[in-house]
């Protein structure tokens, strides 16, 4: 549906990326800091089968036109529950249907199932951002008002974005990661050095159980990773979201790590164990890379080693930031073990409009309590982060 705004600009909403031309995308898309948004990142999951109306995540993006130049877009996708978004907003479900109201389907803005910041518009460089942006949001009020959609979230916004939605009237919800900045490390002993004794010493002991156990973990990255070990980080992460039953998220295809080898392997870091018996690793995390940014994905071991996962998904990934000019490391999701290793509560922020009336203005009158609320958790979470508070304190245990 192409509906003409004025003379130079044209709104069209596309059910598949594939119908934007690549280059057209990734100009809007590149110069932010986050891959998630990539057109390729995107187009890899809407043709592997992962985002479909089955799976409850319908691609609906929205994409502004001068002429036949593409100059704004929100990647959008219409939900039919809350699963797979890591911002659990069932206790406004609940509420929306104790009022009557239809909570299901919305409308959402992020990457699918990737709790990374990062949110935002495309814009065009050099294009009128405010008037663009004032676009977008009323083509996206008319399009819930018109197909009876409850409310539209963007979730893991970027930080300096959020201003600019509110000023358009929308709330804002705090939430919080798990994110490792580099404090100036120069090396792994370096990023040790920032926690008390006991720490550094339970750290050495998790690396080292790992090695007595007789693995050995190796990166790899971009065109040194071998094919084979794209089918086979699928097989892990199946078996991991199995683990968990429906709150594993399991909603990428074995099609989609296939894909990812010959268009996307350049963002891509695997940490593999290995140990002497086996030519395949029997343990492995995925990240993504871009800039000076690393993102923990997956992971997933057939073998229940010790310690396995904090060395593949936590301390092998800083050693290689570290080595290799990362300032900041997303984890992923989760975040009962990342506090003690250096993964400090960070805020992020979702925004939120309803469109009926009565539960726009029960989560208006809320939020700030709630805001509230998860900001001293934030505080509490961090007071318990086992950094040194001496600073006479050395490295020098064993």
């Amino acid at each position: 549906m192409v509906k003409q705004l004025k003379p130079r600009y044209s709104i069209a909403w596309i059910n598949c990326i594939d119908d934007v031309p690549q280059a057209e995308w990734d100009a809007l898309a590149m110069p932010l800091q986050t891959p998630f948004f990539e057109w390729e990142w995107l187009r890899t999951i809407e043709t592997s089968g992962s985002t479909t109306a089955e799976t409850g995540w319908l691609p609906n993006h929205l994409t502004i036109w001068r002429n036949k130049s593409l100059i704004a877009a929100a990647p959008l996708y219409i939900k039919g529950h809350s699963y797979g978004e890591f911002v659990f907003d069932h206790q406004w479900a609940d509420v929306a249907a104790r009022l009557g109201v239809e909570y299901y389907p919305k409308l959402l803005g992020m990457s699918p199932f990737t709790p990374a910041t990062g949110y935002r518009f495309l814009i065009a460089p050099g294009e009128d951002e405010a008037e663009l942006t004032g676009l977008l949001v009323r083509a996206i009020d008319q399009f819930c008002q018109q197909n009876q959609i409850s409310g539209c979230n963007f979730l893991y916004v970027d930080p300096d974005w959020r201003s600019t939605m509110e000023q358009h009237g929308f709330h804002s919800w705090l939430h919080h990661s798990f994110i490792w900045q580099n404090q100036g490390y120069q090396t792994f002993d370096d990023y040790l050095g920032a926690f008390n004794a006991n720490q550094r010493r339970n750290i050495k002991r998790e690396r080292k159980a790992v090695t007595a156990a007789g693995l050995t973990l190796r990166t790899f990255k971009g065109d040194d990773i071998p094919k084979s070990l794209f089918p086979l980080m699928y097989r892990f992460y199946s078996d991991t979201c199995d683990k968990f039953g429906w709150w594993g998220s399991k909603y990428l295809t074995p099609k989609f790590f296939e894909q990812l080898y010959p268009n996307y392997r350049d963002r891509v870091l695997f940490v593999a164990a290995y140990d002497d018996q086996n030519p395949e690793p029997i343990g492995m995390s995925f990240c993504l890379t871009k800039g000076t940014n690393l993102y923990g994905r997956y992971w997933g071991s057939f073998q229940d080693i010790d310690c396995l996962h904090f060395d593949a998904c936590y301390y092998t990934p800083i050693e290689w930031a570290i080595a290799n000019g990362i300032q900041t490391f997303d984890p992923g999701a989760g975040g009962r073990h990342k506090k003690r290793r250096g993964f400090p509560a960070t805020p992020n922020h979702s925004l939120h409009r309803f469109y009926d009336p009565r539960l726009n203005q029960v989560f208006g009158s809320y939020i700030d309590q709630v805001n509230e609320m998860e900001q001293r958790e934030i505080d509490a979470i961090n007071q318990g982060i086992p950094f040194k508070q001496d600073a006479a304190e050395t490295c020098s245990d064993p």
